[in-house]
């Protein structure tokens, strides 16, 4: 047997309660015989006469009477929330699933939900620091962040913050019993210290550029590392070279702390992006995408 719908169980309980196919109809803004028409199928797929039916009323069989007692705090119920979801629609609640690398985590993500969390209290955030190219749809989050050459040409990006450079840095004292490199090649003759890549579990590449001419240089130290404060630790504790994002240690290269090192290799490239697979999301992923944007300086 068929199951009923949730629709033409619905149309029972209605014309049930009311005793009236005209008022029922009138109350679901649909036509009298379209109604009865879908009471009288929903006898059908069942077997059993719900309704009796007389030229000046309706009331229901003893069968009719049963169903209607079990359906009524179901459907009351189920009318309640999707009363519910439809407020949802209208205003930002509920989670947010986020991935992105420790960097942008900190740098960004953090900075700019800390205001956003306490002006909307209905809205929770998870962010799930990975630096591996996750699938978001496959991993179930609502969004990912990215550097914006990463970004897939799929997804919807939006830029969450400015234009990036990296810095090449070590120690005072790592400097002492070592010549200043002037060209990224010079650094395979340094102890650096590495990034493990999870997503095929190699060693990161470290990418200059200068006059529009790149080079990728695989760097060898004692040291690797899946972490950026670890990094920046190690360095300022004399331990190798690092290449890390400029602002992570610009602190540290004005207290005379760290010494930066092939500056003028190291250009701009595109910041980081926020994106995400479709133009259909939550009003809490809206809201947090509005909170994120990058507005410029």
């Amino acid at each position: 047997m068929p199951t009923p719908s949730f629709d033409d169980l619905a149309a029972f309980a209605q014309v049930a309660r009311e005793q009236s196919f005209t008022r029922a109809a009138a109350k679901m803004g649909v036509s009298q015989s379209a109604l009865s028409q879908t009471v009288r199928a929903l006898e059908e797929r069942l077997g059993l006469r719900l309704l009796t039916r007389t030229t000046r009323s309706v009331s229901p069989t003893e069968a009719g009477e049963r169903l209607l007692r079990t359906l009524a705090p179901r459907l009351e119920e189920i009318t309640n929330e999707l009363e519910a979801l439809k407020a949802l629609r209208d205003r930002p609640a509920g989670t947010v699933r986020i991935t992105a690398g420790e960097h942008a985590a900190v740098s960004v993500l953090e900075p700019a939900l800390a205001p956003f969390l306490r002006d909307h209290p209905e809205v929770n955030v998870e962010i799930i620091v990975d630096y591996g190219l996750t699938d978001i749809v496959a991993e179930r989050f609502d969004a990912g962040v990215r550097l914006g050459e990463q970004v897939a040409k799929d997804m919807i990006a939006v830029r969450i913050a400015p234009d990036m450079r990296m810095a090449v840095v070590g120690s005072p004292d790592y400097f002492r019993e070592r010549s200043i490199p002037q060209t990224p090649q010079e650094l395979t003759g340094h102890n650096c210290i590495n990034m493990r890549l999870p997503t095929y579990g190699g060693l990161f590449a470290w990418e200059f550029e200068k006059d529009g001419r790149e080079v990728k240089v695989r760097v060898d130290g004692q040291l690797v590392y899946n972490n950026l404060a670890l990094r920046v630790n190690s360095a300022l504790d004399g331990l190798g070279l690092c290449y890390v994002p400029e602002d992570a240690v610009l602190e540290h290269i004005e207290q005379a702390r760290l010494i930066r090192v092939l500056e003028d290799w190291c250009d701009r490239f595109s910041g980081y992006h926020l994106y995400y697979p479709s133009r259909r999301h939550s009003p809490a992923l809206t809201a947090v995408v509005e909170a994120l944007r990058y507005r410029g300086a």
